[in-house]
């Protein structure tokens, strides 16, 4: 059984102490595979002052506890944690952090793949930047969808 753990808030995370906690009390884990996603300070050639994120309660966790489900349906892995920061945010804030524990990296490493991919396409965030003087919300972005293809069966559109 894959542990599972989803915050999403506006509180900043430690890398180091969400890690502790994704292999406290078990030792399964041979791999544990770290990414960490943080605000730029340009986005297409922008200035970036302020980026906000904003989601509905309740509805952005479930689709982050279904992706990490599939994740834990299509690789072995003993742990999955991920953690995503609402409101405003600033150049170089963390953002996101997904963890990924299996018994081998390459289940570690190819699942966080696939939890990053998912985020980035499924999960229901909306993001707004500001350069301090305008703001715009930032559009789906193609490279994102093209990077979800690799983990759609071949027969799919």
């Amino acid at each position: 059984m894959t542990r599972i753990a989803i915050r999403v808030g506006h509180d900043d995370f430690d890398l180091g102490r969400e890690y502790a906690a994704l292999v406290a009390d078990e030792a399964d884990s041979g791999a544990v595979v770290a990414f960490v996603g943080r605000v730029r300070d340009l986005n297409l050639d922008r200035h970036i002052a302020v980026l906000e994120l904003e989601h509905y309660p309740g509805m952005t966790e479930k689709a982050l506890a279904k992706i990490a489900d599939q994740a834990a349906t299509r690789w072995p892995l003993t742990a999955v944690s991920i953690v995503h920061r609402v409101g405003p945010l600033h150049p170089s804030d963390q953002i996101v952090l997904v963890l990924t524990a299996s018994a081998h990296r390459h289940a570690a490493y190819d699942a966080n793949a696939f939890v990053m991919d998912y985020l980035k396409t499924e999960a229901p965030f909306w993001k707004r930047e500001s350069d301090g003087q305008s703001s715009h919300w930032v559009d789906a972005r193609d490279s994102d969808a093209e990077a979800m293809q690799r983990w759609l069966p071949d027969d799919t559109p």
